[in-house]
């Protein structure tokens, strides 16, 4: 119990320093071009996905508070099963100061906790995010968790517009590890890779359901690992869900 205060306090200190920093940095930004500040939440899924006859249910959400160049951005994403008692399988916040470093790029740094799977771990994180050429949305990360674990994700997505409302998105993550982490069931390399392709009707801008497909599927060691445990290596899914954003 004492280990698990102590983590606490050191990542609410973290955060306070994050939000610190940026109310510093951003003080000096306004008054040096009168930068004001403006924020944004967006729940970019909300699904239910068939995950091969064991339901989930998965959030994907971030906000952000600040001006131009200087941000708080808050993420948390993970899912919970419905069959066999239910239980969340991942969950995980993050914290971050983010600083424009580009007109389409921002740099980031921060802490992430993941709350599940069990043993919970608290991450430093370093990394960046933006607008590729034609207009791919990517974010790219690299985490250091307390054990000294690293690894990386790399996520990126793209709008088709078919009409002005009906907008086809193509989706893929990319999960990296630097090493064994055998209690997790992870292993060094490649460790998954979950793609996606989902069509949504905006009914406002503010608000979109949608259909899809995803599948994920565990790679290299990582599938060794769950080979041996008796998992599946790979699923696919049906998605319904709703996007939006105030």
């Amino acid at each position: 119990m004492t280990s698990l205060n102590l983590r606490t306090r050191i990542v609410l200190f973290l955060i306070a320093a994050i939000v610190a920093a940026m109310g510093a940095s951003g003080r000096g930004s306004a008054e040096g071009a009168g930068e004001g500040t403006n924020w944004l939440a967006l729940a970019n899924r909300l699904e239910y996905q068939t995950n091969d006859g064991s339901g989930l249910l998965i959030w994907d959400a971030q906000a952000w508070y600040g001006g131009d160049y200087n941000k708080l951005w808050i993420k948390t994403e993970g899912e919970r099963r419905l069959e066999g008692g239910g239980g969340f399988e991942e969950a995980e916040l993050q914290a971050l100061y983010s600083r424009a470093i580009h007109p389409f790029w921002d740099f980031q740094v921060g802490v992430r906790q993941d709350f599940e799977p069990d043993p919970s771990r608290t991450f430093g994180v370093i990394g960046i995010q933006g607008l590729a050429p034609y207009w791919f949305e990517v974010a790219a990360a690299v985490f250091v968790s307390d054990d000294g674990d690293v690894s990386a994700r790399i996520e990126g997505e793209y709008d088709i517009l078919l009409t002005q409302r009906l907008i086809v998105q193509p989706r893929a993550v990319l999960n990296f590890a630097a090493q064994d982490v055998e209690k997790l069931d992870i292993g060094s390399g490649l460790t998954d890779a979950t793609l996606g392709l989902r069509l949504r009707y905006e009914i406002k801008r503010e608000f979109a359901p949608y259909i899809g497909v995803s599948w994920r599927h565990k790679v290299g060691k990582t599938a060794d690992f769950a080979r041996a445990a008796g998992d599946d290596v790979g699923t696919a899914s049906f998605v319904v869900g709703v996007r939006m954003w105030f």
